[in-house]
C-alpha cells in the first residue's frame, strides 16, 4: 500500500485547512486509516483515524470538535478538514494505514504503511 498525503501550508490561527491521503496498491485489506502528527522537537501523537469497513471514527482529544475526518471510497482517499487551528496544531502530519491493530488505534505501532508527510504551520 502506497499513501501519498498533501494538502499543508501556512495558515493563520483561527483558519482552516483540509489535508488528503490518498491510497493505491493492495488497499482491499485496508483495516484503518489515520492520521499522525509530529511537532519540531516532540514525539508524534495520534490525530484521528477510521476503521475503513465500518467507518467508525476517532480523534485525539486535543482535536475533537475542531478536526473531521472524512473518506471517499471511491478514490481510497481520508480527508482531514482542520478548522479552528492553533499555533500548537503546528506539525508534519502524516498519514498512515493499517491491515491489522493488535491493540489500539492510536498507537503509531500499529501501522505498517506511511505517507511522506505533509507539513502543517499555523502562525499566531
Amino acid at each position: 500500500v502506497q499513501l501519498q498525503a498533501f494538502g499543508g501550508g501556512l495558515v493563520q490561527a483561527g483558519g482552516s485547512l483540509r489535508l488528503s491521503c490518498a491510497a493505491s496498491g493492495r488497499t482491499s485489506s485496508t483495516y484503518v486509516m489515520g492520521w499522525f502528527r509530529q511537532a519540531p522537537g516532540k514525539e508524534g501523537d495520534f490525530v484521528a483515524a477510521i476503521i475503513w469497513s465500518g467507518g467508525s471514527i476517532y480523534y485525539a482529544d486535543s482535536v475533537k470538535g475542531r478536526f473531521t475526518l472524512s473518506r471517499d471510497n471511491a478514490k481510497n482517499t481520508v480527508y482531514l478538514q482542520m478548522s479552528s487551528l492553533k499555533p500548537e496544531d503546528t506539525a508534519v502530519y502524516y498519514c498512515a494505514a493499517s491491515q491489522r491493530v493488535r491493540v489500539g488505534i492510536r498507537g503509531a505501532y500499529e501501522y505498517e504503511y506511511w505517507g511522506q508527510g505533509t507539513l502543517v504551520t499555523v502562525s499566531s
